[in-house]
């Protein structure tokens, strides 16, 4: 790219110098372009300062036709355009400011503004799309309340929606009709929605707390309409839970969710008009996973919550992202935690923040979940705004406690409702409801990377004394060489000699310890033996935490500690351990030879009846390769991959009598149901059988086809077929793939798990089926679910065949990356991470992901999207 970008800082921040009272939207929707009158009634702001000239904001592809001010149409020597912004040189302290506008939506491939899906309109504005539909002061500081028109085709588009209630509607003579939607809450031009077409819908209703009657509305294609009702049960659940949990009501009388199948996000939070991507809305189980349906629940209540999270007190710029995205995804968390397992939902957001979150602080494009600056927005919607920003809310509510957190984020909501605000707010209405100093812990807000503690503790059997000594560091990251101590709840306990929970503090057995300091100790008197210390219960800090367990204290907290999460943990530290141990001996040749004390452990857990069989599957899922690697200070992808593979075989010749026992016992009658019970028995049930399949015995192949056939829902169909394209049985994979094709062929979220199965395949030759499939009648580069399937599969997911010694994957992503920044330049950027690690692989490897990390950097007409990314990792 010849020309730098601009680069944006939060230090440069300075308030609208004007604010839109009322936004009125006319949109003519037709084939070829579709016109958009806006009106907009306009104030100079008190703190901005009058008398300065107005900015719009608009893309370049958006044509204006006219722009007016107090009804006096400006000729081209009263504006200007530079890039995205129009300037009108002169307006007055309060005017109207009409403009008109021409877009063609049905080529937008970007899926950002307003564009066509499958031959429906929708919107997608969030962060800055609303700039491909009309110029407008389009910052989220800006809030105004909106009228909106919409005009069609009616028998093209009879379902024409916006934000807000509808209150007219009327039809022409030319076979057209429109609808005029209102929304009375101000909110940012990032949070308005449109969608036009030929849909169906089921309706509900909730009656909220204050005995309002809201009317309930899911939209979707007619195929798909017996895949909505998971989708409103989830709603339904969501409210009640916001209503007991926070005390917040839903505030508009009608709530709407549309299913899109063309969407580069999972779901967006419009103003009761909630546009979704089908992976996240639509639910059945003959085609939806048991992970499927909970992310169906988990997304629509995120999108939910974020009514009050977001919308009714929104962010003051793009900086402040984490405050509405971070807050949010705890709270979504925290009612999926209610809704099913609480140990298990914390096991799984924990795995997700160590593999992918912390491999990302450590990356070149790590930033704090409040960036100091970017160069384009759309690359900071990240695991660290989301998932590390939600453990940041987390801590404050372990610091504050359940009463005063609720006492807090009712402040918030009352202090800040209608208003655009900042991370400081947020925290400043915890403290002042909790008493609460939060100073020092605001440093997770500016500070990058992973914090490490690092634990040694000693044990005065005189004395009866323990003491535990903490070093807390964090390393160096991109444009922040040193780091501040931070403020780190650490949850522990102590366990005895038979393995039962010491009492600590005031009776309690789990104790909250503040650390704050370089270098702290914690004294406990009254010990009476040496303890096994039980740390980062609850994984109460995202953290590294290093204390030296010898492997039978991992093996004895795997079957005492009265914590679910640190079991878990436990047998996690043990694998690694062992595995690590592994590589190192492949590495040098030496014969490899598993610790029987795993072998024992997980023997235990699976005879134990008394677990919870959800909490059984994930204490024996073995580290994942992507864990591995990002625990490794150099990636030997082959070393990881046979040495995970040689474990999983081990574990299964040592357990194979109890897992086929177990996988038998766990067998389900009746209807398929996405409870936890039942979603537990299917999780451990199909762990089972995965182990059993890494014997590589026929009888086994015979087990899962057996499962395959007899399958009565998409999550044991899936996990067969998965099991048995990933094996050396060839032809039984080859016969199964084109019978679950043909079988499902004309639902495209099965047919997106087709692809992602074969993307993933770890056997050699998966980059030419890749390639293959690339030209499958049912592959479209233009559909980011597809993209993600295949693409994001293989390069993501299947790192012995990505990482091939001959650079052949890392050419394919290059290709893909430049094809891609031309259509869909958001996609693209996102696509780029497996190259942006570079830097933690071999010399060879390293060179040849930058070389094709230049390559595209040097190409022409790149996006900022994917310049940043490029030019980061470069650096």
């Amino acid at each position: 790219m010849s020309q730098e970008l601009n680069e944006i800082f939060l230090k440069d921040y300075q308030a609208p110098r004007y604010l839109i009272e009322s936004t009125d939207m006319h949109f003519e929707l037709h084939e070829q372009d579709t016109l958009v009158r806006t009106r907009m009634q306009v104030t100079a702001n008190v703190d901005g300062g009058a008398g300065a000239a107005f900015e719009l904001f608009g893309h370049e592809d958006v044509e204006l036709c006219r722009i007016a001010i107090n009804d006096q149409v400006l000729s081209e020597k009263d504006y200007q355009r530079q890039g995205e912004k129009l300037i009108v040189k002169s307006v007055p302290a309060s005017f109207l400011c009409e403009t008109l506008t021409r877009i063609q939506p049905q080529d937008n491939t970007a899926l950002e503004g307003l564009y066509k899906s499958d031959g429906m309109f929708c919107t997608q504005c969030e962060a800055e799309g609303f700039r491909r539909i009309t110029f407008y002061p389009d910052r989220p500081d800006v809030m105004s309340v909106f009228r909106t028109t919409v005009e069609a085709d009616k028998a093209l588009y009879p379902v024409l929606l916006s934000n807000g209630n509808p209150v007219e509607q009327g039809e022409s003579d030319d076979g057209r009709h429109w609808i005029t939607w209102e929304d009375p809450f101000p909110k940012p031009a990032y949070l308005f929605a449109l969608v036009a077409g030929d849909l169906e819908y089921i309706e509900d209703s909730y009656p909220t707390m204050s005995d309002r009657d809201v009317k309930l509305l899911i939209y979707g294609e007619a195929k798909d309409l017996d895949k909505l009702e998971y989708a409103m049960a989830s709603l339904k659940n969501a409210m009640r839970w916001d209503e007991e949990v926070y005390g917040r009501e839903y505030d508009l009388d009608i709530y709407m969710i549309v299913a899109v199948d063309f969407f580069n996000m999972g779901a967006m939070e419009n103003k009761g008009l909630n546009i979704f991507n089908t992976s996240c809305v639509l639910a059945h189980p003959k085609t939806t996973t048991d992970a499927g349906f909970q992310r169906v629940e988990g997304v629509v209540a995120h999108e939910y919550f974020h009514n009050w999270s977001g919308n009714r007190v929104t962010c003051r710029d793009w900086f402040q992202l984490s405050l509405k995205e971070g807050f949010t995804v705890f709270r979504d968390a925290e009612f999926s935690a209610d809704m099913n397992s609480r140990t298990v939902k914390r096991v799984e957001d924990v795995a997700l923040l160590r593999t992918a979150q912390f491999a990302e602080d450590a990356g070149p494009m790590a930033h704090p979940i409040r960036p100091a600056s970017f160069i384009e927005i759309s690359n900071f919607y990240t695991l660290t705004i989301y998932e590390k920003g939600a453990e940041v809310v987390r801590m404050i509510h372990t610091l504050l406690g359940e009463e005063q957190f609720r006492a807090g984020s009712d402040l918030y909501f009352e202090r800040h409702d209608g208003q655009a605000v900042t991370t400081d707010d947020f925290v400043a209405a915890m403290e002042d409801a909790s008493g609460r100093d939060l100073s020092q812990f605001r440093l997770w807000y500016s500070q990058a990377g992973t914090p490490e503690l690092k634990f040694s503790d000693e044990y005065d059997p005189q004395a009866h004394r323990y003491v535990l000594h903490v070093q807390q560091s964090c390393p160096a990251s991109p444009g922040q060489a040193t780091k501040e101590p931070m403020h780190i709840p650490l949850a522990m306990g102590l366990l005895d000699q038979q393995g039962n929970d010491l009492t600590l503090v005031n009776g309690e057995t789990t104790l909250v310890l503040d650390v704050t300091e370089a270098e702290q100790s914690f004294t406990f008197e009254n010990i009476q033996s040496r303890p096994v210390p039980s740390l980062l219960r609850g994984f109460s800090a995202p953290v590294k935490s290093h204390y030296p367990y010898q492997r039978d204290e991992l093996v004895f907290l795997m079957a005492n500690d009265s914590d679910g999460f640190s079991r878990w943990d436990a047998a996690q530290k043990l694998a690694v351990d062992i595995m690590q141990s592994l590589i190192h001996d492949h590495q040098n040749g030496v014969a490899l030879t598993l610790d029987p004390r795993l072998v024992d452990a997980f023997r235990a857990i699976l005879e134990d009846s008394t677990l919870d069989k959800a909490m059984v599957a994930k204490v024996l899922t073995l580290p994942s390769e992507a864990y591995l690697s990002e625990l490794a200070t150099e990636i030997d992808v082959d070393a990881i991959h046979h040495v995970r593979n040689f474990v999983r075989k081990e574990l299964a010749q040592g357990l194979e009598s109890i897992l086929l026992s177990v996988y038998e016992a766990c067998e389900l009658a009746g209807e398929y149901s996405p409870d936890a019970a039942s979603i537990a028995r299917r999780s451990l049930r199909n762990l089972c059988l995965s182990y059993l399949m890494a014997t590589e015995e026929a009888r086994y192949l015979a087990l899962a086809e057996e499962q395959y056939v007899n399958a009565d829902n998409m999550t044991d169909q899936s996990a067969a077929l998965s099991m048995v394209a990933h094996s050396r049985f060839k032809q039984a994979a080859h016969k199964l793939l084109e019978r679950f094709y043909k079988q499902w062929q004309d639902e495209a979220l099965v047919v997106n798990q087709w692809f992602a199965i074969q993307a993933t395949n770890p056997e050699p030759g998966t980059l030419a089926d890749v390639e293959a499939l690339m030209q499958h009648p049912a592959f479209d580069m233009k559909n980011p679910n597809k993209l993600r399937a295949l693409l994001g599969g293989f390069c993501g997911q299947n790192a012995i065949n990505f990482h091939m010694a001959d650079g052949s994957g890392y050419r394919f992503l290059g290709d893909r990356i430049l094809e891609l920044n031309k259509q869909n330049p958001q996609v693209a950027s996102r696509m780029l991470t497996p190259l942006t690690r570079w830097k933690k692989y071999g010399e060879a490897r390293q060179q040849q992901m930058k070389a094709q990390l230049q390559r595209i950097l040097d190409s022409d007409g790149l996006s900022k999207d994917v310049y940043e990314v490029v030019s980061k990792s470069l650096a």
